[in-house]
């Protein structure tokens, strides 16, 4: 019995097993400061999208408001869509998106083109821009930001926008996607919304024929997420994302607010050649912060998360 416990110490205690647990400790403590430095550098980084100058923005918004105003009886109001009423907004990686609420003025008798007309007409007069008309939406271009003003038909039930042919109004549903994508923020934490914006901020590095919309890669999001069972830590989530992302951007993905058939119809049909090119990019992103990861190296990850 005696030389059976003395056997036990002596393993126990041996310079082997006392190396071992040296390693492994250093190990982990090397990995719990990669942890550390990797998560700072993504508060840093969104700290900087969170920065954006916002006043600007809603001055803007306001001047375009008083032009748009100014020929007509009654008055139009602007409800923010897009990634500014979501929080996903990126400085120069999103639109912003607002819908010019229509109701009990003389535009509302008028066809999508009309009001789209008018819109461009009053914007052009007080911006000295020529806005860009679109079949939804009238665009106009700023030092700093680029903004879309989607008219909106007041209705009992909710709002009508242009149609695709853009001559007729279609029935939308503005705050449907918003309400989802907030719900879901919750449950993960607050962990989603942050985690859309630093995906952005990478998707925006890819080539130009390979980037998602701000509101496709949302939408992703959503899908990506809506039955995850992981940590809810950003770096754990954005790992996630472009893994999961890389395989469900072969399929369409079905637009909640009515604007659209799907969010990704630029995209083309199911598993169309340029949804087969982004997937590879998505993937090669993907393992990139695997071999990260591995490495355990914060250098990897600065130049995933910013090249620039």
């Amino acid at each position: 019995m005696g030389g059976s416990g003395s056997d036990f110490l002596s393993e126990t205690y041996s310079p082997k097993a006392i190396a071992r647990e040296i390693r492994e400790a250093e190990a982990q403590t090397k990995n719990q400061q990669f942890e550390v430095e990797v998560s700072s550098m993504i508060g840093s980084l969104l700290a900087q999208y969170n920065d954006r100058d916002t006043e600007a923005i809603r001055n803007y918004i306001n001047n375009i408001k008083d032009a748009l105003n100014k020929d007509i009886e009654g008055t139009v109001n602007i409800l923010f869509g897009g990634s500014v009423a979501k929080h996903t907004y990126v400085d120069g990686l999103s639109d912003i998106d607002a819908l010019v609420l229509i109701d009990k003025t003389e535009l509302a008798d008028k066809s999508p083109r009309e009001v789209k007309e008018y819109f461009s007409n009053r914007l052009q007069e007080r911006f000295s821009k020529q806005p860009e008309i679109g079949k939804l939406a009238v665009t106009i271009q700023f030092k700093n930001a680029e903004i879309q003003l989607l008219p909106a038909l007041k209705q009992e039930s909710g709002y009508k926008i242009s149609d695709s042919t853009g001559e007729q109004w279609s029935a939308i549903k503005p705050t449907e996607f918003t309400d989802v994508l907030t719900n879901l923020n919750q449950l993960l934490s607050k962990k989603l919304i942050p985690t859309i914006k630093l995906a952005k901020s990478i998707i925006s590095n890819l080539p130009k024929s390979q980037r998602l919309s701000g509101y496709h890669t949302e939408s992703l999001a959503v899908e990506v997420f809506s039955e995850y069972n992981g940590q809810a830590r950003t770096k754990d989530m954005l790992k996630h994302f472009f893994s999961e992302a890389a395989r469900k951007i072969h399929y369409p993905i079905k637009d909640k607010t009515g604007q659209s058939t799907h969010v990704d119809d630029y995209l083309e049909a199911e598993n169309s050649k340029r949804r087969q090119i982004i997937s590879r990019s998505l993937d090669r992103i993907s393992r990139r912060m695997k071999n990260a990861d591995g490495a355990n190296s914060v250098e990897q990850w600065r130049e995933i998360l910013d090249p620039s």
